[in-house]
């Protein structure tokens, strides 16, 4: 998919705007739900029916830029990936905490750019969402063509800490995509993750 089709509304054979299907919402109701109980810091099961409410409006009213979302949602990688999403808040939420009692104003940061696998909207708007609600990150814009983030991360010191901050940024992508990307995504990220086997192994 070129930069220029991302940009314009998907459509069917007929010319009309394409509608997913209540089944294929599904994650993006789940997600926005999430997202609601997140801004509101409530999870009261009261809280997210009123997002999930909300979001239902929002995906079947109003007329937003269509979805295309891929048909597949695996229930296992979603439970990884919250515990991941978990661990990650806790862990760096002591880490921000520590570089505000011990290093201060002595803390550096930097603005990094990270080049997402991914061609889907969603996924790359999760994953913008995820790294503003983990202390010490936040995105600061989106290159919607290019699927690029620029995030600007707390307690870079070097290009070695940059690196590991963009390692950290894919791994989640990789999670998503796991979880929810299509199979063409799923098929890529399996075969990215096996070519460094199969080069070790190939003869010289």
């Amino acid at each position: 998919m070129s930069p220029e089709q991302r940009l314009v509304d998907a459509k069917d054979e007929s010319g009309h705007r394409q509608r997913s299907t209540l089944r294929q919402e599904i994650p993006l109701l789940i997600g926005m739900t999430l997202v609601w109980g997140a801004l509101w810091q409530d999870f009261a099961v009261g809280n997210l029916v009123f997002g999930l409410l909300i979001s239902l409006l929002l995906v079947r009213v109003f007329r937003l830029p269509p979805i295309i979302l891929s048909g597949r949602f695996n229930i296992w990688r979603a439970v990884v990936f919250i515990l991941a999403f978990l661990r990650d808040i806790t862990r760096a939420s002591f880490e921000v905490m520590f570089l505000a009692i011990f290093r201060g104003p002595r803390t550096t940061s930097a603005v990094i750019t990270v080049t997402l696998r991914t061609e889907s909207d969603l996924l790359a708007t999760f994953v913008g969402h995820v790294l503003t609600l983990v202390p010490g990150s936040y995105v600061v814009e989106v290159d919607r063509r290019s699927s690029t983030l620029y995030l600007h991360v707390l307690n870079v010191n070097d290009q070695a800490g940059v690196e590991k901050a963009r390692a950290a940024v894919l791994l989640i992508e990789e999670r998503l995509i796991r979880m929810m990307g299509t199979k063409e995504e799923l098929a890529a990220l399996n075969a990215e993750t096996t070519a460094p086997n199969n080069q070790d192994g190939a003869p010289s």
